[in-house]
């Protein structure tokens, strides 16, 4: 009996300490997943506040704080308080690496894009130039040049009243002889003598005339005429002053056809003729009002140009072949030479604008908040990420913490 009750009370005393060993296990359990529990939140929290407090940095503050004469540490944030390198690394980048020379040949002077250039240049002339829709004046009008029609015709006006000065002021002080050339005067020269045989031809023909008769008749009748009682005699004398003429014309006639007249009165024409061409040619024009004539010749000159009608018809109406001229000849060869002057011209012309200062000054003028929202609107989801897995990599290093802090 006393054995059986001994057996029960061990078998007791046994469940009761199982029963505390499980109790005991149990609450270390609860512990420990207690403290992993903490660790994991102040790791996680301790770990994206710090990765979100490092993405703020990059940008916040703008400007640098100061307590007094003491800067604040880590004030301005990284990017403002490198800007001006940031913006000189920039510059560097852009030119030696994105906007190349051999960039802008790969981009802008290939082939396809100088084809694509020329059919783009080809359809604007045709278009624009060459359309039939504009004429001469519209495109005038569309440059701002309304009135050319009265300002050409002024212009022609003024040109002529100034030719014509400059030819009578040229007629005033030169003479015949320097105006005309060697040529001209020897070719005048030479038409003396024939002018001289016809004068006395036809002086011939003119007095053998029943008209040269009568003008004899009449010289005969005004010579005695004019002598006096002596003339009266004569004519009393002779009788008819008809009787006469036929003696005077064969004498007249016989003067005409004597070698010596015809060498006498070429004397006499080029003795004058000398003297005609050693003075100024306004000499012999001093009667005349070159006013009527100027006008005349400035309506004339207006009248022939026509302004306002040559300038009311299309380009093509004036030079019809030219679109394809254009098309074949011009704008090939000079798109060709565009493009091979431009590439000869790129390095010139990129260091001339000098990209590398453009982007330095654009970047260091450019605002802090701009440059912040514009990043953080490009990369808000990459941010987050990075926040969030600051907080997971606290939370997992708080966790380790954790079960080391429970091990040892």
């Amino acid at each position: 009996m006393e054995f059986h009750c001994s057996a029960i009370m061990s078998a007791a005393g046994d469940k009761i300490r199982q029963s505390e060993y499980d109790w005991n296990e149990r609450m270390l359990m609860d512990n420990l997943l207690g403290t992993l529990l903490f660790m994991a939140i102040i790791g996680a929290a301790i770990g994206g506040v710090t990765n979100h407090l490092a993405i703020k940095m990059l940008f916040r503050p703008h400007e640098a704080k100061y307590i007094k004469n003491w800067r604040v540490p880590f004030t301005p944030g990284l990017i403002p308080k490198r800007r001006d390198e940031l913006a000189k690394q920039l510059g560097l980048t852009v030119v030696n690496y994105l906007l190349t020379p051999e960039t802008f040949r790969k981009k802008f002077f290939s082939k396809d894009i100088q084809d694509k250039v020329e059919q783009f240049v080809q359809a604007k002339v045709q278009e624009t130039i060459f359309t039939e829709d504009k004429t001469i004046q519209d495109w005038l009008n569309l440059a701002g040049f309304s009135n050319m029609p009265t300002t050409i015709e002024q212009k022609v006006e003024a040109i002529v009243v100034g030719q014509f000065e400059s030819v009578k002021n040229t007629l005033s002080t030169r003479s015949i002889r320097t105006l005309l050339s060697a040529d001209i005067q020897n070719t005048i020269d030479a038409k003396i003598p024939v002018a001289v045989g016809h004068i006395l031809e036809k002086g011939e023909e003119y007095f053998l005339s029943a008209e040269g008769e009568l003008t004899i008749k009449a010289m005969i009748d005004d010579f005695l005429s004019s002598k006096g009682s002596l003339g009266g005699m004569i004519n009393m004398f002779l009788g008819d002053s008809s009787s006469l003429v036929g003696k005077v014309q064969r004498e007249l006639v016989k003067f005409l056809q004597t070698p010596g007249t015809n060498s006498l009165l070429t004397k006499i024409f080029m003795q004058e003729w000398e003297k005609l061409k050693d003075r100024p040619a306004m000499d012999y024009l001093e009667d005349i009002n070159f006013e009527p004539i100027l006008a005349n010749l400035q309506s004339y000159v207006k009248e022939q140009l026509a302004v306002a009608e040559r300038l009311n018809h299309p380009i093509s109406y004036y030079w019809p072949e030219g679109s394809s001229w254009m098309q074949e000849s011009v704008v090939p060869r000079l798109i060709e030479k565009a493009f091979i002057q431009a590439e000869d011209k790129l390095e010139d012309v990129l260091k001339r604008l000098n990209l590398q200062e453009v982007v330095r000054e654009q970047v260091d003028s450019f605002p802090v908040a701009k440059l912040e929202e514009l990043v953080l609107g490009i990369s808000k989801r990459e941010f987050k990420m990075i926040t969030v897995l600051g907080a997971v990599l606290g939370g997992l290093i708080g966790v380790v913490q954790g079960l080391i802090v429970h091990f040892i």
